[in-house]
């Protein structure tokens, strides 16, 4: 295993320049990574390995795969769910309510902070109806469900499930360590209140490829066919990180705050990407030009490319030189490598 990444200030690059008739308008930095199934690095560009950065939501897959190498045994959806950062869609809320009965808890006994749904449709109508916030809507309910659940099956306490001292958040970071290939640089608390494990940019990619190409019978091979199975569980109807997964079979991916992104391919070639000021703009368009270097083929991301747009911006990076057009409403991007 290697020693932890550094803690520090990232050393980003400028990675996403938004170019109006040929004058860079915005620049956003950041690093990405793409890793080969054995690890090697197929591409790179920024800090991908020198410090370490917090994968919020991104780390989601990691924390199901440790849950069920624990004994978590759920449908693929609800285990989908465990791996999401939902948009607070019904069926959302109804799934994560029903990790809660198989466990024998209630809404109440979730330890994540109340919200609205995350999706902007949805919390339109929640507002516009007068609906409170409620802690079932918040998009890491599935997860913290599981979390619940799982420690009742292993007979811990659940009161405390969230201290990172709990023998299931000392587990969950293991599994961090074992598929990151790394140790844990730093702990800290996750917007939704779960302790949150800062590790490598190359260390998360790492991680994606495992469980995307591990083996039939393992937990982290179950934890990837249900989220094939469920993109809209892992998201959204609306998320373009469930679009992703529909577009291009196999693939696995799962964003996070702060401008996170990771996604693998089937063989476990495996993207990771962090744009440094956490803006989300910059966020799929770099994730598309990092899946056409792993080798996604461009029939597969033509659902994210619209030829009526003008192309608006372009991300250039050593050899890579992949061009964008952002829709108005930001979510499809066109790519031509």
């Amino acid at each position: 295993m290697r020693s932890a990444a550094p803690l520090g200030v990232p050393a980003h690059v400028p990675l996403v320049h938004v170019l109006r008739d040929g004058l860079a308008e915005s620049v956003h930095h950041g690093s990405v990574v793409v890793l080969a199934p054995d690890g090697s690095t197929l591409f790179q560009a920024g800090d991908v390995s020198s410090t370490a950065c917090y994968p919020r939501s991104a780390a989601k897959p990691m924390q199901a795969v440790a849950m069920v190498r624990l004994g978590l045994s759920l449908p693929p959806e609800l285990l989908a769910l465990t791996a999401a950062s939902h948009s607070g869609e019904q069926f959302h809320l109804v799934g994560a309510q029903r990790v809660l009965d198989l466990g024998g808890f209630t809404e109440a006994d979730l330890g994540n902070p109340a919200d609205l749904p995350f999706d902007p449709v949805e919390r339109a109508e929640w507002v516009a109806s007068g609906r409170a916030a409620r802690k079932l809507a918040h998009n890491c309910s599935g997860k913290h469900a599981s979390m619940l659940h799982t420690a009742r099956q292993r007979g811990w306490s659940t009161s405390d499930y969230l201290d990172p001292e709990h023998p299931l958040q000392r587990e969950i970071a293991a599994t961090v360590q074992d598929l990151t290939g790394e140790r844990v640089a730093q702990v800290a608390v996750d917007g939704c209140r779960a302790p949150l494990f800062a590790v490598s940019l190359r260390g998360l990619a790492a991680a994606a490829g495992r469980i995307a190409a591990a083996p039939g019978g393992s937990a982290e091979n179950v934890v990837a066919q249900a989220i094939r199975a469920h993109p809209e569980m892992v998201a959204g109807t609306r998320r373009d990180t469930t679009e992703l997964m529909t577009a291009v079979p196999g693939l696995i991916a799962k964003d996070g705050f702060e401008a996170v992104q990771v996604a693998a391919l089937p063989g476990g070639t495996a993207i990771a990407i962090k744009i440094a000021d956490g803006g989300d703009r910059a966020r799929l368009p770099a994730t598309i030009a990092a899946l056409a270097l792993a080798g996604v083929e461009p029939d597969l991301l033509a659902p994210f490319v619209d030829p009526s747009r003008t192309v608006v911006g372009e991300l250039t990076q050593r050899r890579v030189n992949s061009r964008f057009s952002l829709a108005a409403n930001g979510r499809r991007t066109a790519c031509a490598p």
